[in-house]
């Protein structure tokens, strides 16, 4: 069974910059996008970001927006989380998860194949 790998995360201070990296487990895997989550110490887990497999299309919670870019590389199947002028709200594990769906914005039921998570820590 596919599950995303995360890996990329670390401990980064206010206003610092760190890229996040998200593949399939199975190489050869093939979803109709991928998308960014986080979930926050105590917190519900909530969407970050997402992009359609052409990359063509994307999708960015408001409190991210001109911060975090999300983009891929098809040719190694991989998907990137760049995130800069981090705050400590930012703090979080965050999660990889492969959409199957036609709807964009994409639908967060769509959402599957999670992966483990990384833990992102913005130092104040």
């Amino acid at each position: 069974q596919v599950q995303m790998v995360e890996s990329g995360g670390g401990l980064v201070q206010a206003g610092g910059s760190l890229r996040l990296s998200c593949a399939p487990s199975i190489r050869t895997f093939r979803s109709d996008g991928t998308g960014w989550f986080r979930q926050p110490p105590g917190k519900e887990r909530e969407f970050v970001a997402a992009i359609t497999s052409s990359g063509r299309s994307t999708s960015y919670a408001d409190s991210v927006k001109g911060r975090f870019t999300i983009s891929r590389d098809n040719a190694k199947n991989t998907v990137y989380l760049q995130m800069s002028s981090l705050k400590p709200e930012d703090t979080a594990v965050y999660y990889c998860a492969a959409y199957i769906g036609s709807n964009w914005p994409p639908r967060q039921a769509g959402f599957g194949s999670w992966g483990q998570g990384t833990q992102v820590t913005v130092s104040s």
